[in-house]
């Protein structure tokens, strides 16, 4: 192994998957001069981005802005791009082993986890993954319906997804018509007739998992009302003693939230309003097999013997009249064939990032695991780049140790024709580019960021393919 790593035979590391975690990699990856690297990325879709794309809300373009930095990588010269190839399904984790000394899984969390409460499956009721792909033209989710025509909607959790989810169902159609939200989105966003979001949180203000930043901006939207009950902003007893080792991010949603609280409603045309403590028990259903209530119970915050924080219903319910429900109380990874998956924890079995055999708990050798598919869905785009470069530091020690395999045909030129022959309309970075060049021209022309392509054989037809 000490012969690869330069010019003439450089190391050669596959990644699947470019979301932020993958691109994070690569960033680690190039810094290693000492070495000669090569980077063949894939995606199964044509485009690169991962959430940054598909999941980051519209309104939120800043965010989307770290996407220079990743092209700023693609641009190099030992970097590739193989988009709309699908890791199973076009080519299998065995055979790209023949070309690569080392390959990292960066896949991401790709499906939300279940409610698992009475009439969950009721029409009207769906994950919040689904609305947020749908509205982000994501091409698996573009076809989905969403019965907008209802007043009352609840989001089930209180974390940054479920924000976005209730600030895009309360944004007014002048606001989201200067984002890059997908057209078929905005035009059924702009038939909605949606006045009442409830999203609800099952423990505390002080335990939200939203971010101050998020639910600041809640407060600032031009056709929606906050609202938070009193008795639900103040703090129990349990939440008052843990303050004492929060951080100032705890404390500034602590007082951005009991501001709410004592906000008086100006007429605006929508409301969202906030609810804690509280967890619903059941969805009950119409004649038609349709959402239209929601049973809550309410619930208190208890110390564990361990010192953690759970919450426990107490014997307290309601009913609030839904008619749509979006259920976001977090992703869950997708197994990749071939690769040792943990079903109950939704993640790649590793540890720090090299992939584990469950069975011997051995070392796969060769094969490394970064972003949410390694430690689950936890943090925003930026707490991917320690988590990768943990990941590449594994590889790289074993790199130096001798411990990567010996690849039948490490060159580029190898993996190219044996990915054309499986995927003639392969999608490379040069492709991408003018995809984007296309979506930002139509977005130009209507003054928005850009006008997304949500068909893959749109973009296929597009380029050519």
């Amino acid at each position: 192994m000490s012969q690869v790593g330069h010019d003439g035979r450089p190391l050669r590391v596959a990644i699947i998957g470019a979301g932020p975690a993958g691109f994070y990699a690569i960033e680690r990856l190039f810094k290693e001069k000492s070495l000669t690297i090569e980077v063949d990325l894939y995606d199964r879709l044509p485009t690169p981005y991962g959430l940054v794309r598909a999941g980051v809300a519209p309104d939120h373009q800043k965010i989307k802005s770290v996407t220079k930095v990743f092209d700023k990588l693609a641009a190099q010269p030992q970097f590739h791009f193989f988009g709309n190839v699908e890791i199973g399904q076009d080519v299998s984790v065995a055979e790209l082993r023949r070309f690569y000394h080392a390959i990292i899984y960066t896949t991401g969390a790709q499906t939300d986890k279940n409610l698992n409460i009475p009439g969950i499956d009721l029409k009207n009721s769906h994950a919040a993954t689904e609305f947020v792909a749908w509205y982000n033209g994501h091409p698996d989710y573009r076809d989905l319906q969403f019965d907008l025509s209802q007043e009352c909607v609840a989001v089930v959790g209180v974390g940054n997804v479920a924000v976005d989810v209730a600030r895009i169902l309360c944004r007014t159609v002048d606001e989201l018509a200067e984002t890059d939200i997908a057209d078929h989105a905005l035009e059924a966003l702009r038939h909605s007739q949606v006045k009442e979001v409830y999203m609800l949180g099952r423990r505390g203000v002080a335990q939200a998992a939203f971010t101050p930043a998020e639910v600041k901006e809640l407060g600032e939207m031009a056709g929606a009302d906050v609202y938070v009950l009193p008795a639900e902003a103040a703090l129990d007893p349990i939440s008052q003693e843990s303050l004492a080792e929060a951080d100032r991010g705890t404390m500034r949603k602590i007082e951005i939230v009991q501001a709410y609280a004592g906000r008086p409603l100006t007429g605006k045309p929508r409301r969202l309003i906030l609810r804690f403590l509280v967890s619903p028990e059941a969805l009950i259903g119409d004649d038609n097999g349709r959402v239209c209530a929601m049973r809550l119970v309410r619930n208190e915050l208890y110390k564990t013997e361990s010192g953690s924080l759970r919450s426990r219903a107490v014997d307290q319910h309601e009913e609030i009249p839904v008619g749509l429900v979006f259920r976001s109380i977090g992703y869950e990874g997708v197994p990749i064939p071939g690769v040792p998956f943990n079903e109950r924890w939704g993640v790649i079995y590793n540890e720090q990032g090299r992939v584990i055999n469950p069975e011997t708990h051995s070392v796969v050798t060769g094969e490394y695991t970064a972003g949410w598919i390694k430690r689950g869905p936890s943090g925003v785009i930026g707490t991917n780049k320690p988590d990768a470069v943990e990941t590449v530091e594994c590889l790289l020690a074993d790199f130096h140790e001798g411990k990567l395999p010996t690849p039948d045909a490490a060159d580029f030129t190898a993996v190219e024709t044996f990915v054309r022959q499986r995927q003639p309309r392969y999608v490379n970075y040069e492709d991408w580019l003018r995809l984007n060049e296309m979506e930002e021209a139509k977005g130009a022309a209507l003054g928005r960021p850009r006008v997304k392509f949500t068909r893959v054989e749109e973009m296929l037809a597009a380029l050519g393919k």
